[in-house]
């Protein structure tokens, strides 16, 4: 709840109201606790004081319970009890500007992001590749950017590395070792990431960052993301939201602190974010939390347990609202433990002992004052939410889709030329050229190819009629030079000029064939 008198007004204990310091809202906080103890809750009167403020706020529903932010609160005889206890003597009961999104589209407007939006380093952690796969996936990217390809969806992804594969020979000397085998992994798990309805997840028109801080009538807008089917789905539905915590980081301004945030992330289920993370991006998330405050970004994480998140970024989780634990084993008296030491104590109880004994929609809540410094932690009850507990109805929700500003904007998808088309032409490209090379060859082929069987029985012939008539000539020049036409011994002076005639008719028989042939054969 929010007013002038008592600002980011969240909860009341036995000295008073407990607020948030409205600057120091973008240093982060904390909503811890076992399961049924009231987190959920706590969000939503969380995120409905900011949005009373005016600041907008993003927050995953993995039930659908947070969906109810949409509509008005009704009185009940457990908030009629409660009145009196937090001072107050009328609820007013209203409801928060709410748009409605879905990574799949089916509950709300869709979220999308191009692969390239997303990079290699995230992307690799999704796909959980190893080292040397991590390498040859950034090696896909930087080919894709030298070559002007965009890669927007997991078509694209899929036909760059085919291009990469089939080239690798062209590349190896320049970036290191392209393996079959690694190309071959990676693309299993593309398969297999959209087996999980990740494809529709990556495309566009991608989600505008901006559509995030938006206000109407002076509230903050509440972006609510339907994660019930997400949730299924750890690493992409943590890889998203460090998608979007990337994407403010890297386009929102340096502004400092602000008298309030300009816009407040909730992360619930906080604990898939860091499991299964690799040092060097924990280094990233450790780093984005850290710097995106000065952005006038905060964000909340919502977890069991403080052990959930690491030790360098507990630490800058200034605003804390721990719920109940409880400690049966060994492991969970140690996590108890680890929770009240995060706490600046109080005199008046054991820390400790007082996480394990509060009731529901009881807290510790300890807040940063003006300084920046931790308050004294105190055992709190939550205030009670003025909009619904609980999920809307399917008709609730589809009116809330229609009514949205950005009604259409984000429906349609968009498939434009990218590395899949242009790589797609240049292969048939390649493929026209290598045809048109193949018929030239076989036409001058053809160009040199022998006389066919035709010819040469023509030749046989005319060399057989050829060969005769010089016989019958060779055979009349001679009677004729002798003056004779009977047989008889010949003299050596008729034998020369015989072989003389002879050798003159074969040269003529020659080229009367070669004519003949050459003109049958051209």
């Amino acid at each position: 709840m929010y007013d002038n008198q008592r600002g980011l007004y969240i909860a009341h204990s036995d000295n008073g109201a407990l607020s948030i310091t409205g600057k120091m809202a973008n240093r982060h906080g904390l909503i811890a606790g076992a399961t049924g103890t009231g987190k959920t809750v706590t969000l939503q009167v969380l995120a409905e004081t900011f949005c009373q403020a005016g600041v907008p706020c993003f927050m995953a529903d993995m039930k659908g319970d947070l969906s109810g932010i949409s509509q008005a609160g009704k009185m009940s005889g457990f908030i009629e009890k409660r009145l009196p206890e937090f001072g107050i003597e009328n609820a007013e009961f209203q409801p928060c500007p709410v748009r409605l999104y879905d990574v799949y589209g089916e509950q709300g407007h869709p979220m999308r992001a191009t692969v390239s939006q997303l990079g290699p380093q995230l992307l690799s952690r999704l796909l959980q590749l190893n080292d040397t796969q991590d390498g040859v996936l950034n090696i896909v990217f930087r080919i894709a950017d030298e070559r002007g390809l965009l890669i927007l969806d997991l078509k694209d992804l899929r036909s760059m590395l085919d291009y990469v594969s089939q080239h690798a020979k062209e590349y190896t000397t320049r970036y290191g070792n392209i393996s079959t085998a690694s190309v071959g992994t990676i693309q299993r798990a593309l398969l297999q990431l959209e087996n999980q309805g990740a494809d529709k997840f990556f495309g566009e028109p991608s989600f505008d960052i901006r559509d995030l801080m938006q206000t109407e009538g002076g509230k903050g807008v509440m972006s609510v993301l339907a994660a019930d089917k997400l949730m299924m789905q750890p690493k992409l539905y943590s890889t998203f939201l460090l998608w979007l915590l990337s994407e403010l980081y890297s386009t929102l301004p340096e502004v400092g602190d602000q008298p309030l945030p300009k816009l407040v992330f909730f992360f619930d289920e906080a604990h898939m974010l860091f499991d299964g993370t690799s040092k060097a991006l924990l280094d990233k998330i450790e780093q984005v939390i850290r710097l995106i405050r000065s952005k006038g970004v905060g964000i909340y994480f919502i977890t069991q347990s403080p052990t959930d998140i690491p030790e360098n970024i507990l630490g800058q989780l200034g605003n804390r609202v721990q719920h109940a634990l409880r400690a049966y084993t060994p492991k969970d008296q140690k996590a108890v433990k680890t929770a009240a030491d995060t706490f600046r104590p109080n005199p008046a109880f054991k820390t400790d002992e007082a996480i394990m004994n509060l009731e529901t929609g009881e807290a510790l809540v300890s807040f940063l004052d003006e300084k920046g410094a931790p308050m004294m932690v105190e055992r709190a009850k939550i205030l009670f939410p003025l909009s619904q507990i609980g999920a809307i109805t399917e008709g609730q929700r589809l009116d809330l889709i229609k009514q949205s500003s950005i009604f259409g904007k984000y429906d349609n998808p968009i498939d434009r030329v990218s590395a899949y088309e242009q790589l797609m032409a240049e292969a048939d490209e390649a493929a026209v050229e290598e045809e048109t090379a193949e018929s030239s060859e076989q036409e001058e082929k053809k160009g040199k190819q022998k006389p066919g069987i035709m010819s040469k029985v023509l030749k046989a012939v005319i060399t057989a009629i050829t060969s005769t008539l010089a016989a019958v000539l060779g055979s009349y020049v001679s009677d004729k030079v002798s003056g004779k036409t009977t047989k008889r011994r010949t003299s050596t002076k008729q034998r020369v000029v015989r072989n003389a005639t002879s050798a003159a008719t074969r040269t003529f028989t020659k080229e009367i064939t070669r004519d003949i042939l050459g003109n049958i054969i051209k």
